[in-house]
């Protein structure tokens, strides 16, 4: 059984092979030719132990993703099987992997889903996840200015972003980020709602991907009101993990809004109007992870010379 490392993962694991990759295996779910897990959390005395995964056959790959969070630092490995003879294949760092499934899954939906040509890309947070989502949509879109908020940002973000990207960066108020931003992403540890959702510009498409748990949110009601409809990866987990959606009022119609991925990117209509605001609600699952392994694992295999799955 091999090991791949992060480094190893980065090597081999482009962001647009991550989007194709994806794209099929949420292809494949759709038609009920692959099966997820949800998400178990397990803690005692402050240390928490997480387990998700996915059976993937046409990617030739079952496994499951395992890791701890202990003081707010996350330690991830995937171990993954062959879909074929079920022989473990490998096991694989994951923190590279899950910051690049993150932000290709949210390319793949805002694809489908963003403005016809948007002019700003709006972020909060600009941790890891944030500057990954960053890097890839700018790849994908042609926008003129990035705007950031971020209380925690270094000095000299913007500067290092703008040259990264290739598109200027400026630093921005809640308010203003919200009522400029064309793509908007979250990407940040908030608890609480990041900025008033009637400050959201007409025909917005907002990427919540910060929050996964069930006690923390990142937009507020009005938000979800405005919104017309709420994307999710998998309602099984995600009704169960998102605060955005979870501590939202009744009367938002959260459940009437609900359109998952794999039908979105079926061709599901989901925008009625250039004006309506699209909200993609992101907690991570295990599909992405083995998909994404299963990917890395036969790049590799194949500059290696390892068995295949």
């Amino acid at each position: 059984m091999k090991h791949l490392s992060d480094a190893m993962i980065e090597a081999v694991l482009t962001p647009e092979d991550a989007q194709a990759t994806l794209a099929d295996a949420f292809g494949a779910f759709g038609k009920g030719e692959a099966a997820m897990q949800r998400r178990v959390r397990t803690d005692a005395a402050g240390v928490k132990l997480s387990t998700l995964g996915a059976v993937i056959p046409g990617q030739g790959v079952v496994g499951a993703k395992v890791y701890t969070t202990i003081a707010g630092q996350f330690e991830f490995v995937i171990l993954l099987f062959s879909a074929r003879d079920g022989r473990p294949l490998a096991t694989l760092d994951a923190a590279a992997l899950t910051r690049r499934r993150t932000a290709a899954c949210t390319v793949l939906a805002a694809g489908k889903l963003a403005p016809a040509a948007p002019r700003v890309l709006g972020l909060f947070g600009a941790g890891t996840q944030g500057r990954e989502h960053v890097a890839q949509l700018c790849a994908r879109f042609a926008f003129e200015q990035v705007l950031v908020n971020d209380p925690h940002a270094p000095a000299g973000l913007a500067d290092t972003l703008a040259r990264q990207c290739g598109v200027p960066v400026a630093l921005a108020e809640p308010r203003s980020l919200a009522a400029q931003a064309d793509v908007l992403v979250t990407a940040s540890r908030a608890t609480t709602p990041l900025f008033a959702g009637d400050a959201l510009k007409a025909g917005a498409f907002v990427a919540a991907i910060g929050s996964s748990l069930p006690t923390t949110r990142e937009l507020d009601d009005r938000a979800l009101v405005r919104a017309r409809a709420i994307v999710v990866e998998w309602r099984e987990q995600t009704l169960t993990e998102a605060g955005d959606l979870v501590l939202a009022d009744p009367r938002c119609g959260v459940a009437d809004k609900l359109v998952q991925l794999d039908a979105v990117l079926a061709g599901a209509a989901v925008r009625q109007s250039p004006e309506d605001i699209v909200i993609y609600k992101s907690v991570g699952v295990g599909l992405e992870d083995i998909a994404l392994a299963g990917l890395a694992y036969r790049r590799a295999a194949e500059r290696e010379g390892w068995p295949l799955p």
